[in-house]
Protein backbone atom coordinates (compact mmCIF):
# COMPACT_ATOMS: atom_id res chain seq x y z
CA UNK A 1 0.00 0.00 0.00
CA UNK A 2 3.09 2.27 1.12
CA UNK A 3 4.24 2.00 -2.81
CA UNK A 4 0.55 2.56 -4.22
CA UNK A 5 0.28 5.48 -2.34
CA UNK A 6 3.57 7.19 -3.71
CA UNK A 7 2.66 6.32 -7.32
CA UNK A 8 -0.86 7.68 -6.71
CA UNK A 9 0.92 10.95 -5.64
CA UNK A 10 2.78 11.35 -8.36
CA UNK A 11 0.47 10.74 -10.77
CA UNK A 12 -1.43 13.84 -9.00
CA UNK A 13 -4.19 11.18 -7.78
CA UNK A 14 -4.82 9.97 -3.99
CA UNK A 15 -5.72 6.98 -2.35
CA UNK A 16 -9.15 7.06 0.02
CA UNK A 17 -10.38 4.38 1.55
CA UNK A 18 -8.50 1.92 -0.86
CA UNK A 19 -9.65 3.45 -4.13
CA UNK A 20 -7.42 5.97 -6.12
CA UNK A 21 -9.41 9.05 -6.55
CA UNK A 22 -8.16 12.03 -8.48
CA UNK A 23 -6.42 15.06 -6.90
CA UNK A 24 -8.76 18.32 -7.02
CA UNK A 25 -7.90 20.45 -10.04
CA UNK A 26 -6.63 23.04 -7.95
CA UNK A 27 -3.46 21.04 -5.90
CA UNK A 28 -2.66 19.55 -9.38
CA UNK A 29 -2.84 23.42 -10.74
CA UNK A 30 0.29 24.31 -8.49
CA UNK A 31 2.88 22.23 -9.94
CA UNK A 32 2.01 23.46 -13.53
CA UNK A 33 3.00 27.21 -13.61
CA UNK A 34 6.22 26.37 -11.43
CA UNK A 35 7.53 23.62 -14.06
CA UNK A 36 6.58 25.94 -17.81
CA UNK A 37 8.40 29.03 -16.16
CA UNK A 38 12.08 26.53 -15.77
CA UNK A 39 11.25 25.23 -18.55
CA UNK A 40 11.11 28.77 -20.51
CA UNK A 41 13.83 30.11 -18.86
CA UNK A 42 16.53 32.05 -20.51
CA UNK A 43 20.38 31.94 -19.34
CA UNK A 44 21.87 35.26 -19.54
CA UNK A 45 24.90 34.87 -20.96
CA UNK A 46 28.19 37.17 -19.88
CA UNK A 47 30.03 39.53 -22.60
CA UNK A 48 33.72 40.48 -22.80
CA UNK A 49 34.27 43.54 -25.20
CA UNK A 50 37.57 45.01 -26.31
CA UNK A 51 38.20 48.55 -28.71
CA UNK A 52 40.75 48.30 -30.86
CA UNK A 53 41.70 52.23 -29.83
CA UNK A 54 39.52 54.71 -28.18
CA UNK A 55 40.71 57.50 -30.22
CA UNK A 56 40.59 57.28 -34.54
CA UNK A 57 41.04 59.61 -36.89
CA UNK A 58 38.43 60.44 -39.29
CA UNK A 59 37.66 58.46 -41.82
CA UNK A 60 39.26 55.06 -39.97
CA UNK A 61 38.21 52.54 -38.17
CA UNK A 62 37.67 50.91 -34.89
CA UNK A 63 37.30 47.09 -34.38
CA UNK A 64 35.22 46.08 -31.78
CA UNK A 65 35.34 42.79 -30.60
CA UNK A 66 32.37 40.78 -28.39
CA UNK A 67 32.76 37.50 -26.85
CA UNK A 68 29.65 35.59 -24.97
CA UNK A 69 29.93 33.71 -22.71
CA UNK A 70 27.12 31.04 -20.37
CA UNK A 71 28.10 31.65 -16.58
CA UNK A 72 26.47 28.39 -15.96
CA UNK A 73 29.62 25.79 -17.75
CA UNK A 74 31.51 28.63 -18.92
CA UNK A 75 31.02 27.90 -22.54
CA UNK A 76 30.86 29.77 -25.50
CA UNK A 77 27.39 31.13 -26.69
CA UNK A 78 27.42 29.97 -30.88
CA UNK A 79 24.17 31.46 -31.37
CA UNK A 80 22.40 34.79 -32.05
CA UNK A 81 22.91 37.80 -33.38
CA UNK A 82 25.02 41.23 -32.22
CA UNK A 83 24.63 44.85 -33.26
CA UNK A 84 26.68 47.36 -33.05
CA UNK A 85 25.04 50.41 -31.61
CA UNK A 86 26.28 54.29 -32.02
CA UNK A 87 24.69 56.98 -29.73
CA UNK A 88 23.85 59.50 -31.77
CA UNK A 89 21.53 62.87 -31.38
CA UNK A 90 19.81 61.44 -28.23
CA UNK A 91 19.60 57.85 -29.13
CA UNK A 92 20.81 54.28 -29.44
CA UNK A 93 21.00 53.58 -33.41
CA UNK A 94 22.22 50.08 -35.29
CA UNK A 95 25.44 50.34 -37.21
CA UNK A 96 26.13 46.82 -38.39
CA UNK A 97 25.00 43.50 -37.04
CA UNK A 98 26.93 40.13 -37.00
CA UNK A 99 26.00 36.56 -36.32
CA UNK A 100 27.90 34.01 -33.41
CA UNK A 101 29.92 31.57 -35.10
CA UNK A 102 31.67 28.61 -33.14
CA UNK A 103 33.97 30.86 -31.51
CA UNK A 104 31.43 32.14 -29.62
CA UNK A 105 32.92 36.08 -30.26
CA UNK A 106 32.07 38.78 -33.19
CA UNK A 107 34.50 41.35 -35.07
CA UNK A 108 32.53 44.40 -36.38
CA UNK A 109 34.56 47.07 -37.81
CA UNK A 110 33.18 50.44 -38.41
CA UNK A 111 34.39 53.90 -39.34
CA UNK A 112 32.32 56.55 -37.30
CA UNK A 113 32.35 60.13 -38.40
CA UNK A 114 31.95 61.55 -35.23
CA UNK A 115 32.93 61.26 -31.81
CA UNK A 116 30.19 59.13 -29.43
CA UNK A 117 29.40 56.20 -27.44
CA UNK A 118 29.48 52.79 -28.86
CA UNK A 119 28.22 49.50 -27.11
CA UNK A 120 27.52 45.81 -28.70
CA UNK A 121 23.73 44.75 -27.99
CA UNK A 122 22.97 40.70 -27.87
CA UNK A 123 19.75 40.24 -29.75
CA UNK A 124 19.30 36.71 -27.54
CA UNK A 125 18.57 33.36 -29.15
CA UNK A 126 16.29 30.43 -27.91
CA UNK A 127 18.21 29.50 -24.77
CA UNK A 128 20.00 32.40 -24.31
CA UNK A 129 18.60 36.06 -23.53
CA UNK A 130 19.14 39.49 -24.94
CA UNK A 131 22.20 41.19 -23.41
CA UNK A 132 23.00 44.87 -23.56
CA UNK A 133 26.77 45.40 -23.30
CA UNK A 134 28.37 48.88 -21.72
CA UNK A 135 29.20 51.94 -23.56
CA UNK A 136 32.62 53.12 -24.74
CA UNK A 137 33.37 56.24 -25.74
CA UNK A 138 35.43 56.57 -28.92
CA UNK A 139 36.59 59.92 -30.32
CA UNK A 140 37.18 61.06 -33.91
CA UNK A 141 40.22 63.06 -34.54
CA UNK A 142 39.93 65.44 -37.26
CA UNK A 143 42.05 64.54 -40.36
CA UNK A 144 43.88 67.98 -40.95
CA UNK A 145 44.61 66.66 -44.34
CA UNK A 146 41.33 65.95 -45.58
CA UNK A 147 40.52 69.14 -44.04
CA UNK A 148 42.76 71.40 -45.84
CA UNK A 149 42.71 69.35 -48.96
CA UNK A 150 38.85 70.06 -49.21
CA UNK A 151 39.57 73.96 -48.45
CA UNK A 152 42.31 74.16 -51.40
CA UNK A 153 39.30 72.88 -53.82
CA UNK A 154 37.82 76.48 -53.20
CA UNK A 155 40.71 78.37 -53.83
CA UNK A 156 39.35 81.53 -56.36
CA UNK A 157 35.53 81.02 -55.32
CA UNK A 158 34.45 84.67 -55.37
CA UNK A 159 32.98 85.66 -52.23
CA UNK A 160 29.35 86.39 -51.25
CA UNK A 161 27.49 88.05 -48.04
CA UNK A 162 25.65 85.47 -46.56
CA UNK A 163 26.62 82.13 -49.10
CA UNK A 164 27.34 79.31 -48.11
CA UNK A 165 28.77 77.16 -51.09
CA UNK A 166 29.39 75.35 -53.17
CA UNK A 167 30.90 78.26 -55.42
CA UNK A 168 30.55 81.44 -53.51
CA UNK A 169 31.14 81.52 -49.53
CA UNK A 170 31.35 84.13 -47.09
CA UNK A 171 33.77 83.74 -43.92
CA UNK A 172 31.72 81.57 -42.16
CA UNK A 173 30.11 80.25 -44.59
CA UNK A 174 32.92 78.71 -46.12
CA UNK A 175 34.34 77.31 -43.37
CA UNK A 176 30.73 76.19 -42.13
CA UNK A 177 30.64 74.12 -45.89
CA UNK A 178 34.37 72.67 -45.77
CA UNK A 179 33.60 70.92 -42.21
CA UNK A 180 30.16 69.22 -43.21
CA UNK A 181 32.02 67.90 -45.93
CA UNK A 182 35.15 66.85 -44.37
CA UNK A 183 33.83 66.21 -40.42
CA UNK A 184 29.92 65.81 -40.71
CA UNK A 185 29.56 68.48 -38.50
CA UNK A 186 27.31 71.56 -39.15
CA UNK A 187 28.39 75.27 -37.20
CA UNK A 188 26.77 77.84 -37.24
CA UNK A 189 26.87 80.27 -40.10
CA UNK A 190 28.17 83.46 -38.23
CA UNK A 191 31.74 83.57 -37.22
CA UNK A 192 31.27 84.99 -33.60
CA UNK A 193 28.87 81.92 -32.87
CA UNK A 194 31.61 79.65 -34.64
CA UNK A 195 34.15 80.18 -31.92
CA UNK A 196 31.96 78.45 -29.37
CA UNK A 197 31.76 75.28 -31.53
CA UNK A 198 34.49 72.48 -31.38
CA UNK A 199 37.27 71.87 -28.88
CA UNK A 200 39.09 74.46 -27.64
CA UNK A 201 42.80 74.78 -28.91
CA UNK A 202 45.61 76.60 -27.43
CA UNK A 203 47.18 79.04 -29.80
CA UNK A 204 50.66 77.00 -29.57
CA UNK A 205 48.97 72.87 -30.21
CA UNK A 206 47.10 74.51 -33.55
CA UNK A 207 47.30 72.23 -35.85
CA UNK A 208 46.09 72.02 -39.70
CA UNK A 209 42.43 72.06 -40.62
CA UNK A 210 41.59 73.25 -37.10
CA UNK A 211 39.30 76.56 -37.10
CA UNK A 212 40.79 80.15 -36.66
CA UNK A 213 37.83 82.76 -35.51
CA UNK A 214 39.60 86.58 -35.37
CA UNK A 215 38.00 88.63 -32.46
CA UNK A 216 37.70 92.39 -32.32
CA UNK A 217 37.44 91.65 -28.08
CA UNK A 218 35.68 88.89 -27.24
CA UNK A 219 33.65 89.08 -30.44
CA UNK A 220 34.25 87.13 -33.42
CA UNK A 221 34.04 88.50 -36.59
CA UNK A 222 36.57 86.28 -38.93
CA UNK A 223 36.75 82.93 -39.77
CA UNK A 224 39.22 80.56 -41.49
CA UNK A 225 41.33 77.47 -41.83
CA UNK A 226 44.42 76.94 -40.09
CA UNK A 227 46.91 75.73 -42.95
CA UNK A 228 50.31 75.57 -40.74
CA UNK A 229 53.34 78.07 -40.77
CA UNK A 230 51.37 81.40 -40.34
CA UNK A 231 49.14 81.00 -42.95
CA UNK A 232 44.88 80.31 -43.49
CA UNK A 233 42.58 79.64 -46.10
CA UNK A 234 39.73 81.96 -46.04
CA UNK A 235 37.10 83.97 -47.83
CA UNK A 236 38.05 87.54 -46.62
CA UNK A 237 35.81 90.08 -48.16
CA UNK A 238 33.66 91.73 -51.18
CA UNK A 239 36.08 91.55 -54.54
CA UNK A 240 38.16 89.17 -52.88
CA UNK A 241 38.35 84.99 -53.70
CA UNK A 242 38.91 82.24 -51.32
CA UNK A 243 42.54 81.89 -50.84
CA UNK A 244 45.42 80.79 -48.68
CA UNK A 245 47.38 83.63 -46.71
CA UNK A 246 48.83 85.41 -44.06
CA UNK A 247 46.92 85.56 -40.59
CA UNK A 248 45.40 88.56 -40.20
CA UNK A 249 46.28 89.30 -36.37
CA UNK A 250 46.85 87.93 -32.94
CA UNK A 251 43.77 88.21 -31.21
CA UNK A 252 42.06 84.96 -32.39
CA UNK A 253 40.83 81.73 -30.86
CA UNK A 254 41.19 77.98 -32.31
CA UNK A 255 38.52 75.70 -32.41
CA UNK A 256 39.09 71.61 -33.33
CA UNK A 257 36.04 70.33 -35.01
CA UNK A 258 35.78 67.13 -34.79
Amino acid sequence: MRGAGTIALSLGLCLCAGQLVAASPASAATVTPIMAAAASAKVKPVVKTSYSTRKVKSGKSVKVTAKYINPANGKVVTSGTVRLQAFRKGKWVSQKSKNLGKSGSVAITFAPKTSGYLRAVYAGSAKFASLTGGKTYVSVVPNGNKIINEAKKHVGSLYKFGAAGPTRFDCSGYTMYVYRKTTGKKLPHKANSQQKYGKAVAKSKKQIGDLIVFRNGSYGYHAGIYAGSGYMYDSPHTGARVSKRKMIGSNYVVRRVA
